[in-house]
């Protein structure tokens, strides 16, 4: 059995996880100008990415006997792209610390699975992050 604590993480990670995905589908739909239709799709697949580690991850807790939470946490779009991105590379960057501690505190617990689930999601994380912090050199 795992810890309440090791299933609280995993709520964090759900409610960070239904905010960016609503979050970057709201970006994709409100960015504009020539650099927009370079960055609208990548924006939507990113979105729809984050959705299914929202899945992944409340299939996970169910199975461990915890109730995925419905709630996102606070929302940002931003007004401009800059700020926009900026509050991304923010996300996304709690998003790999807080999985690293996921990771450490399920491997701590014997928790295989859900080590190497969140290490599988990690490794978007770490791409999602590059993908902005990138966006955010060119705006």
């Amino acid at each position: 059995m795992v810890s309440k604590e090791l299933l609280d993480l995993l709520n964090d990670a759900i409610a960070r996880e239904i905010q960016v995905s609503i979050q970057y589908m709201w970006q994709h739909i409100q960015w504009r100008g020539v650099k927009g239709f370079t960055v609208q799709n990548e924006l939507k697949k990113i979105a729809v990415t984050e959705m299914k580690h929202a899945e992944a991850i409340a299939e996970r807790l169910f199975y461990l006997g915890g109730i995925p939470t419905t709630q996102p946490k606070e929302i940002v779009v931003g007004k401009t792209l800059r700020e926009m991105i900026e509050r991304d590379v923010k996300d996304e960057e709690e998003a790999i610390k807080l999985y690293k501690n996921i990771i450490e505190k399920a491997r701590k617990e014997n928790d295989v699975t859900t080590a190497v689930l969140f290490e599988g999601i990690l490794k978007d994380e770490e791409e999602h992050h590059d993908f902005f912090t990138s966006l955010l050199e060119e705006i």
